[in-house]
């Protein structure tokens, strides 16, 4: 007996430690425990690119939206969000009808039945089915503010699917912008390195025939092997970028993407609209604004609800039951009823006294009304202050990159008057170095600005809403 005992304790014992939830033995070392391997082997699922790129292939700004679109993981969260509103809005709808409910019972009661001196023994089989019919007929206002409320959370859902959209495609868009820039200054600094491997070569054929110094070709040397270090990390950069904009498509950052040069893009010049027409673009477009909106008319439903609470509801039960009876007592014959009951009731149900619970509760709605509404007005002054910031740096960008234009101009034809110049022996080397420095930061100074431009464009299309509307696909739940 002992010996069993002791067996089922240890049984125990054992069940306990494999059951059991556990914290790390210590601070200072990872942590191994039970169950540890089934969820890494869960996770395995999950590893892996859910998209491929072509390689070989040149994607442009609106193939690339439609991948994160159509990829990116956000997205889905947003979508199953506004479903799964939807299924709450249903919710809501049913109590606008009757529950109905079934039940079906068999029972065998058997007893001891005292009758004059003696006990005889009863045996009862019953066997009952019965409906279960509820339905509210009026409760002033209750049901339809609780469904008004679904509603709302169902349209700030859908305009939060939006605004998932717009900021994907804002990113994408951004990421592209910034590996156009970066993709420029790769080519301005092999264009760079180039030009900086001409001076030294000029300066070393100009040592060999003597009319050139070995520190004319130290200078020269030393400003190739800085260009060859600004194309390194020009490429780093570039790298970089790329990864990002994978990111932003929602697969690898080792996924190679090619995306159009830089200087095929048609780089505005002007801005169409003014910054009150932006504005007023923004109000309308803006699904972030619309959400807060959409809040306004749920606060709304809830002062309808509270209000409710202020009158009777009248509901109807009705609950049919068919029932059949077998019974049995000692020396007598089985006995056998059947019959159809039941109950139909009219309940009205008029809170008199609460104790000022539903005062507070529409106390308690019409605070949150106010609170939403003014949301909005916070909303619009941050939109109008947004827009405003995005119209003014694109304003900017569009000025610097005439500036950058011309300074470019400048810089090669004063490089190229510097060459000349010093290969026909009137200028120094100095003179060709600074000149190549200066066309080199000119050159990268064009191609930021017009990236600069790209980039602010988008931040004010992205501010006022207007990426909803170039979306090239605009799915929904």
């Amino acid at each position: 007996m002992n010996i069993c005992i002791t067996v089922a304790l240890f049984v125990l014992l054992s069940a306990g430690r494999m059951f059991a939830q556990s914290i790390p033995a210590s601070p200072d070392r990872p942590s191994h425990f039970a169950g540890e391997q089934e969820i890494e082997d869960s996770a395995k699922r999950f590893i892996g690119p859910r998209f491929s790129i072509e390689p070989d292939k040149t994607y442009t700004l609106a193939e690339l939206v439609n991948l994160a679109e159509e990829h990116n993981p956000e997205t889905r969260v947003a979508w199953e969000m506004a479903r799964a509103q939807i299924a709450a809005l249903g919710v809501a709808r049913s109590e606008l009808y009757p529950t109905v409910a079934a039940l079906a019972l068999s029972q065998t009661n058997r007893s001891e039945v005292l009758l004059a001196s003696q006990f005889y023994r009863q045996t009862v089989q019953a066997f009952d089915g019965e409906l279960d019919l509820n339905y509210t007929i009026f409760d002033f206002g209750g049901r339809a503010g609780r469904i008004a409320a679904a509603r709302a959370d169902l349209f700030a859902a859908n305009f939060a699917f939006n605004d998932t959209h717009r900021k994907i495609v804002y990113e994408v868009t951004e990421a592209y912008d910034r590996l156009l820039n970066a993709a420029g200054q790769v080519e301005a600094a092999r264009t760079s390195l180039k030009n900086a491997q001409a001076v030294q070569q000029a300066a070393e054929d100009r040592l060999k025939n003597g009319l050139a110094t070995s520190p004319d070709v130290l200078e020269a040397r030393s400003a190739a092997a800085q260009a060859q270090y600004d194309l390194q990390a020009a490429l780093g950069a570039e790298k970089n970028t790329r990864g990002d904009l994978a990111t932003a498509l929602g697969t690898r950052p080792t996924e190679a993407i090619r995306a159009q040069p830089i200087d095929q893009l048609v780089i505005p010049e002007s801005i169409g609209d003014s910054v009150d027409q932006a504005m007023d673009r923004a109000f309308e477009l803006r699904p972030d604004l619309m959400q807060q909106v959409a809040e306004v008319r749920k606060a709304n439903a809830g002062v309808k609800e509270a209000r409710a609470a202020y009158y009777p509801v009248l509901s109807i039960s009705a609950t049919p039951n068919a029932q059949s009876l077998y019974g049995l007592q000692q020396q007598l014959p089985w006995a056998h009823t059947a019959d159809l009951t039941g109950e139909l009731r009219l309940k009205l149900n008029w809170t008199l006294f609460d104790g000022g619970a539903r005062k507070n509760n529409l106390a308690q709605a019409q605070a949150n009304l106010r609170a939403a509404e003014a949301k909005v007005n916070v909303t619009q002054d941050n939109i109008a202050n947004e827009v405003w910031k995005a119209y003014s740096n694109l304003e900017t960008a569009l000025g610097e990159r005439q500036a950058a234009a011309a300074l470019l101009t400048a810089a090669d034809q004063s490089y190229s008057a510097a060459l000349e110049s010093y290969n026909e022996g009137v200028r120094n080397l100095l003179d060709v170095t600074a000149a190549q420095a200066t066309l080199a930061r000119a050159r990268s100074a064009d191609v930021l600005a017009r990236a600069q431009v790209l980039s602010s464009l988008a931040d004010l299309v992205f501010e006022t809403g207007d990426l909803m509307q170039s979306s090239a696909r605009r799915p929904k739940p």
